[in-house]
């Protein structure tokens, strides 16, 4: 693999609105972990819905600031784009409202397809409402990566995990049997790279049937959001060029630890003039 490994980021964006604090953000993890992995040395691409709007500028303008391949990009005419609102309280964020806007507005044709497969990697989320694309992105896709965040459910990983070759799940506050349980069923659905992230108490991941076991970086928090899809984009660039599994995870916990360095995912701050009640 080279040492700049190509990666599509495909599906969810939002704009990450702090209310207290009149700021807003791009992001989503789909953008988040292509931004990420391009800082660090990949190339990075990504697909996925944007609103027309002042949101959809935000992070259109983001992304080709940060070198970011959009040719497959949609822009949505007269679409309002999603937005996610966060209130801080002592430093914990706290989501109190979003609205999906035009993410899911995809109409995929056989050259976004064909633009997958291009890719070494293309990594999707839970949030990208692409249960149904899935097996046709699975095939066109040389490796597929998919966080299923603290959503998922017995149900869905049954659905979705036999199309996914490397697999992220929260599981915060949960004792060691219970992450090894939830690896041992992501295996069992063909899952190759298996990985559960678990707050302050690190990640375990499982490869091959082997269990490695990874703890946090301490570092100076400034904010967390944005913490998860900086381990993801590290553990997937580690891992495309070849390094063991436990040092993939060091490198994910490094990265988290440098995400919560700044405010926002990945920087690009604006003012914001909104209010909460224009999500309904």
């Amino acid at each position: 693999m080279s040492a700049s490994p190509r990666i599509l980021g495909l599906g969810d964006n939002t704009v990450d609105t702090y209310v207290d604090a009149g700021r807003q953000f791009p992001g989503g993890n789909a953008v988040n972990v292509a931004v990420l992995a391009r800082r660090r040395g990949a190339q990075a691409s990504y697909l996925g819905c944007l609103g027309d709007d002042e949101a959809g500028a935000l992070i259109h303008a983001a992304l080709q600031k940060e070198g970011i391949e959009l040719g497959r990009c949609r822009r949505i005419a007269g679409g309002a784009n999603a937005r996610a609102l966060i209130a801080h309280n002592d430093g914990d964020r706290r989501f109190i409202g979003s609205s999906p806007g035009v993410r899911a507005r995809y109409d995929f044709t056989d050259e976004d397809f064909a633009f997958i497969a291009a890719h070494d990697l293309t990594h999707t989320s839970i949030n990208s409402d692409l249960e149904d694309a899935l097996p046709r992105m699975a095939d066109a896709a040389p490796c597929l990566s998919f966080d299923f965040s603290e959503r998922w459910t017995q149900e869905y990983l049954a659905r979705t995990a036999p199309e996914v070759d490397i697999a992220f799940l929260s599981y915060p506050r949960q004792p060691d049997g219970a992450c090894e349980d939830l690896l041992a069923t992501c295996a069992a659905h063909g899952v190759a790279v298996a990985v559960v992230t678990r707050g302050a108490a690190g990640a375990i991941a499982c490869v091959g049937g082997r269990i490695y076991r990874q703890a946090i970086v301490p570092t100076k928090i400034v904010d967390t959001l944005g913490a998860g899809d900086g381990f993801i984009a590290g553990f997937l660039l580690a891992h495309l060029r070849g390094a063991q599994t436990s040092d993939a995870l060091a490198a994910g916990a490094d990265y988290a630890a440098q995400v919560c360095t700044w405010q926002g995912a990945f920087g690009h701050g604006a003012a914001w003039h909104g209010s909460v009640s224009a999500l309904g």
